[in-house]
């Protein structure tokens, strides 16, 4: 086995990105980067009645948007169907497999028998042994010989070691009846063809390892490191589903969720690093590691997922922030910015960043600098705008006439103001807001106004007033 360690994300393509999905590629993303590794991805295609361009389309999109970047082409596993045709083939030649004439008709009627004996239904076919000579001119599978004695041992780096008795596996189809390779032999022969060195992913795959185990035995392979993981559970503590809300990478996208917020909040969804909670990119690189994982399944919290989020928004670099911002846009379906409001937004971010958890709270704080005049009051800032905050703004517009626009000097001229009009600073506050953004909830008066600049503050407390 390779030095280098190889990790994959093998995803079938019926449908979106699912977060539990999402979070098996950033484990493996995680582990490779931070060793020096390569990350691979494999479109398990194989079931050709449900695969579909669109969904295989909806997982690139999905792990671009969180950023997890892989090495090297996107690996069909269908395409590989020969290949893995070849490996039951050589398996059948050495002896490790046979040909089995039994139809289903025939398996069903053994299983029945068996469950009216109370035996098991593990079906053992009579042709495991048989001689080629008595070898019928019918259609037939190809199975694997399966150790019939003793136990399988799978030494898990999450679960622990995980003993299976051998009489508990049956001589799995390697190929069917028309030609056609099963699924679990095209896992293992690509991993093995891949130079993949450790296998993460859900623990729904714990009795699986077992069963191609054999095939890499017979093959004479190295064995992955296995590890499997817990799933993901909503908030009642049951499996995630649809009924627990957004299921699909892009749909967070589209709910104005940031990437790095995303990545930090489902590292730490089932693995831990002490009591970190919020980290960098490259800390999750530099600590994540295997023993990091619980045995439990987790929960999904929106709550801790919108303060993390928070928590990356504010320390975003404000160039990143708004192109990320602008792919929101087209990801939910809403309006582009037009150039102007872009570069505004972007010289705004500093005052719109803090206590902002979604792009949709930061752009609703953005609104005073997005807007064009005249400025439309909302029903709450309506109310800060009446005879006398009219009588206010007009008579305080003359006197920014000549301020000089800084943070020091604005809040010098405001406060004077309203200490010499018996005012305090919030009953000037409100109507401003109104004046400057239309809502009654905004960045500080001060940064609106250095962010718009003098002609733009005036014409629009003008406009107020008027």
């Amino acid at each position: 086995m390779s030095d280098q360690v190889v990790t994959r994300f093998a995803p079938s393509p019926t449908g979106f990105l699912h977060i539990g999905g999402a979070r098996t590629a950033l484990f493996n993303w995680l582990y490779a980067r931070g060793r020096g590794g390569k990350f691979l991805l494999r479109i398990e295609d194989t079931d050709r009645e449900r695969s579909t361009p669109e969904a295989t389309a909806a997982i690139l999109q999905g792990m671009a948007w969180l950023g997890l970047d892989h090495d090297g082409d996107v690996i069909s596993q269908f395409e590989g169907a020969d290949r893995h045709a070849e490996v039951a083939r050589q398996l059948l030649a050495e002896g490790k497999a046979y040909k089995c004439f039994s139809t289903q008709d025939e398996i069903a009627a053994f299983r029945e028998q068996a469950r009216a004996e109370g035996t098991s239904t593990l079906f053992r076919s009579p042709w495991r042994d048989a001689d080629p000579a008595t070898h019928p001119d019918a259609p037939f599978v190809i199975r694997i010989k399966a150790p019939q004695d003793g136990a399988t041992v799978i030494r898990d780096q999450v679960q622990g070691e995980v003993t299976i008795r051998n009489d508990q596996l049956d001589d799995m189809i390697l190929l069917r009846s028309d030609g056609t390779p099963v699924y679990m032999l095209a896992v293992v022969v690509d991993d093995h063809d891949m130079g993949v060195t450790n296998v993460i992913r859900g623990d729904d795959h714990l009795n699986n390892a077992a069963r191609q185990m054999m095939i890499y035995e017979a093959m004479g392979w190295d064995v992955p490191v296995w590890a499997h993981i817990p799933l993901i559970h909503g908030p009642d503590g049951k499996k995630l589903s649809k009924r627990h809300g957004a299921l699909g990478a892009q749909e967070y996208q589209a709910m104005g969720y940031p990437a790095a917020g995303m990545r930090n909040y489902l590292a730490r969804l089932g693995w831990s690093h002490g009591d970190d909670e919020f980290f960098t990119d490259e800390q999750a690189k530099e600590w994540f590691d295997l023993d990091g994982i619980g045995k439990s399944p987790a929960r999904f919290d929106l709550k801790k997922l919108e303060n993390l989020c928070g928590q990356h928004i504010a320390v975003a670099d404000d160039a990143a922030l708004r192109q990320e911002i602008e792919a929101y846009l087209a990801a939910a379906g809403l309006p582009a910015l037009s150039n102007t409001q872009s570069s505004d937004l972007q010289r705004a971010m500093y005052c719109l960043k803090d206590r902002a958890r979604t792009f949709p709270e930061l752009l609703e704080k953005a609104q005073f600098v997005l807007a064009s005049r005249p400025i439309q009051p909302d029903e709450k800032a309506q109310k800060a705008l009446n005879s006398v905050s009219d009588g206010i703004l007009n008579e305080l517009t003359p006197q920014l006439q000549n301020v000089s626009w800084s943070r020091n000097e604005l809040e010098d001229a405001l406060n004077s103001f309203a200490e010499a009009n018996g005012l305090k600073f919030g009953k000037l506050a409100g109507p401003l807001r109104a004046a400057l953004a239309g809502r009654a909830v905004t960045p500080s008066v001060f940064d609106m106004m250095l962010v718009l600049g003098r002609e733009e503050t005036l014409a629009r407390l003008s406009d107020a007033a008027s």
